[in-house]
């Protein structure tokens, strides 16, 4: 479909987009690419793990508000994870779900700035939030009994609101850099959704602010955090390791291990998605990468972090079957 624009020379040239020359055009609108047609079967998908996502984390929240036994650090930062989950699900699969069924999929320009701004600000904040919550398993594990003073209530909401201005921050420097690119002809993003790398692949403008601000981010937004948990999770194996009950050790382990999986495949398929080399660019995989963090991820976050864990079953059995009675917090 023709996208509304104004044409005028376009004086600079990005050296992975249109040559300089070419009409530039003012942009209202973009065409995703990532949907081909109408897709049913796409749109079923997305909307199965979209209500799996806001069940599963929608439950945690409950939970840790309702019962006393879960008020401690380590939940208060999983339903700061499940806040975050559910919003970063909400920024992208609804436009998603709209999209799938229309012949020609499409995302307003206001639009789209608005939705790279919350999905970078969602990963900015939880990346410090997993790196957060390594260091609290750390200290519990760790240091047992330094934990409470380590973990006071003060420093827990001075981590969490730390985590999401954070992320808010960073987003709205690349969303400033975002939104000074022009692009030539009709904007087409070979994406599901709106984000920097399709951003800058579509642009005819300079493009180098907005690269260097990427892997900057990439350093201090995601692989400081990612450093952090692995260096948590190595002093917590070797802690684990020196357990002398045998079914303690395994239960850490089980636990530990699961945590670290899901962080790894969060923080692997964030940092390809926004350092992909552009010589071995394919758009299907790009798609798939950027499902896996921010789509698939949150999904499978309450499940990992949570509904394995035997507390937080304990809560899910009295709430659903009455057995015994939930407190309000405080009570």
């Amino acid at each position: 479909l023709p996208l509304p624009y104004s044409p005028h020379f376009c004086p600079q040239t990005n050296p992975a987009g249109p040559m300089a020359g070419e009409n530039q055009t003012h942009v209202t609108e973009f065409m995703l690419l990532g949907f081909s047609h109408g897709q049913p079967f796409l749109f079923v998908l997305f909307l199965a793990i979209y209500l799996a996502t806001l069940l599963g984390n929608s439950a945690i929240l409950t939970l840790v508000f309702l019962d006393p036994h879960l008020h401690s650090p380590m939940y208060f930062f999983l339903s700061h994870l499940s806040c975050l989950d559910i919003c970063y699900s909400s920024v992208t699969v609804p436009k998603i779900l709209a999209n799938a069924l229309r012949p020609q999929a499409t995302i307003s320009y206001p639009g789209c700035l608005a939705q790279m701004f919350f999905l970078m600000g969602c990963a900015g904040a939880e990346c410090s939030l997993l790196a957060v919550m390594a260091y609290d398993r750390y200290a519990a594990i760790c240091q047992p009994l330094r934990y409470t003073h380590a973990m006071s209530w003060g420093m827990c909401m001075a981590a969490a609101a730390g985590c999401w201005l954070w992320g808010m921050m960073d987003s709205a420097v690349h969303t400033f850099l975002a939104s000074r690119l022009s692009f030539c002809r009709a904007a087409r993003l070979q994406h599901l959704f709106c984000d920097v790398p399709p951003l800058l692949r579509a642009a005819c403008s300079n493009t180098r602010p907005s690269e260097v601000a990427l892997h900057a981010a990439s350093v201090f937004v995601g692989l400081s955090p990612f450093l952090l948990v692995i260096v948590s999770y190595l002093r917590i194996l070797a802690t684990v390791l020196r357990m002398p009950v045998a079914t303690s050790r395994h239960k850490a382990f089980s636990t530990c291990s699961a945590h670290l999986l899901v962080v790894t495949l969060y923080f692997v398929t964030a940092n390809l998605n926004y350092n992909r080399p552009s010589s071995g660019y394919s758009p299907a995989a790009d798609t798939l990468v950027s499902a896996l963090y921010c789509i698939i991820t949150p999904m499978l976050n309450p499940l990992i972090y949570s509904l394995r864990n035997q507390e937080v079953r304990g809560a899910l059995r009295k709430a659903v079957w009455g057995q015994g009675t939930l407190g309000l917090p405080g009570s």
